[in-house]
């Protein structure tokens, strides 16, 4: 099944770091990282000689190595050997290896759908109250991550069964800080900044965004995240997910509204290059070159943390490039919204070894030594940001600790025929000049159809 850009081409920055070696280790008190804190759990760590932990997942190289560079800080605290296996099948091999009883003890899900399925199944082992109590206080937006780790079980009772490691970010804005400087532009730091901003390049004479649709057959899906940012920014949470279940009717008004906060941006000529008839035409790879032109063809473009992966040759992060947090409603309660993805861990098949990783795990070391490897990013708020191998890294995981809601992409969480459906097409009809209440009814119906 296809899947959207936006949900696996993180990778794509993780993939190109070259800070990480075959074999790397990082020597005890030396480096941006909490010795002290590893010490004091090595000292109570269990003693697991001669036990095996199996972990599977969907990391491939480069990232399997990053991962065992720092799993090899468990080994040497605890003894216990852990082999990780991953695998580009992994969501069609672990419900087979499950039902087999040959499910390894950890699995690395690479988005919460699959593991809410096992959960129901009874094919993980909650993780317990403490647990939950501990993500609560020490992840930014504590109650999002135990909320999008929490599925029922075989019973229908909610426990939480999975524990985020490694995350995403989309609610960004790129930009040229030398264009912003030679305009005399500002960072906007809220949403009707950013709406004058937008107004101030146009009375300029100049263009403000470029936004790009195209995707082959999946094109549309950049404008759903627009979309669900814009729910994040404009509605409570609880709105949130009950859109993304069907709760909140497509045509419901607050969901039409978040669909034209995006035409507010998106459906004047003026306010994005190419004019409003290119927005579902130009490919999302090639949307984001604009930046970069001289003289720029836009100065703003809103996209996930993988863009980078598609900016000309030697774009340089922090001079030619930088980004910003797509910023909040200052007169609306509704804090920093964050919308991105993430992995998560869960266990298949208890064991000590299995529930002393899922402990290690929860130490900010064990977090900083996959930061300061790769392009991984936490909402661990006692980890140290000087781990982060570079300053984009670090911009991002400082968007990360100050969020006060974090979502998943809407788009994913609903059934596919929609999210990777109707709603993509929905968006660019809608782009193509039809109205936001016309594609919601054509979205909710599709969704009835079901």
């Amino acid at each position: 099944m296809f899947r959207k850009p936006a949900s696996i081409a993180a990778a794509l920055l993780v993939a190109g770091a070259a800070h990480a070696q075959e074999g790397l280790t990082f020597t005890p008190g030396e480096g941006p990282f909490d010795w002290d804190g590893y010490s004091a759990w090595a000292d109570g760590a269990p003693d697991l000689n001669g036990q095996t932990v199996t972990v599977f997942g969907p990391w491939l190289a480069p990232e399997d190595e990053y991962l065992r560079n720092m799993l090899a800080y468990f080994t040497d605290a605890t003894g216990a050997e852990v082999i990780y296996t991953g695998s580009d099948g992994f969501e069609q091999q672990i419900v087979i290896d499950a039902e087999a009883g040959s499910a390894p003890n950890i699995a690395v899900f690479p988005q919460p759908g699959l593991a809410a399925v096992m959960a129901g199944n009874d094919q993980l082992t909650p993780l317990g109250d403490d647990t939950a109590a501990w993500v609560g206080s020490n992840y930014a937006a504590g109650q999002s991550w135990v909320d999008l780790g929490t599925y029922a079980d075989g019973n229908g009772d909610d426990q939480l069964y999975g524990f985020f490691f490694n995350v995403n970010v989309k609610s960004l804005v790129w930009y040229s800080p030398e264009n912003f400087e030679d305009a005399g532009y500002e960072v906007p730091e809220s949403m009707e900044e950013l709406k004058a901003l937008t107004d101030q390049i146009v009375a300029d004479g100049d263009t403000p965004w470029c936004i790009g649709l195209g995707s082959g057959p999946a094109t549309g899906w950049p404008a759903t995240d627009w979309v669900e940012d814009m729910m994040l920014r404009t509605q409570s949470p609880e709105v949130y997910d009950g859109w993304t279940t069907n709760d909140v009717k497509f045509d419901d008004p607050r969901v039409i509204a978040a669909i034209e906060e995006f035409g507010w941006f998106s459906r004047e000529d003026a306010k994005v290059s190419g004019g409003a008839g290119a927005v579902a035409s130009t490919d999302f790879r090639d949307s984001p070159k604009g930046l970069f032109s001289s003289p720029p063809q836009c100065y703003m473009h809103k996209q996930a943390s993988f863009v980078p992966a598609f900016f000309p040759e030697g774009v340089e992060f922090g001079v030619d490039t930088d980004f910003f947090y797509f910023p909040s409603y200052a007169d609306k309660d509704l804090g920093n919204p964050v919308l991105g993805g993430g992995t998560l861990l869960g266990i298949t098949n208890p064991s000590d070894g299995a529930m002393a990783l899922m402990e290690f795990l929860k130490q900010p070391i064990a977090h900083e030594l996959m930061m300061a490897q790769t392009g991984f990013l936490t909402p661990h708020t006692g980890v140290n940001p000087e781990a982060y191998r570079d300053d984009t890294s670090r911009g991002l995981g400082d968007i990360l600790l100050n969020a006060t809601t974090f979502r998943f992409d809407g788009s994913d969480l609903m059934p596919g025929a929609v999210g990777a459906g109707t709603f993509w097409t929905g968006m660019v009809d809608y782009s193509g000049g039809k109205s936001a209440e016309e594609v919601a009814a054509d979205i909710q119906n599709s969704w009835d159809a079901l």
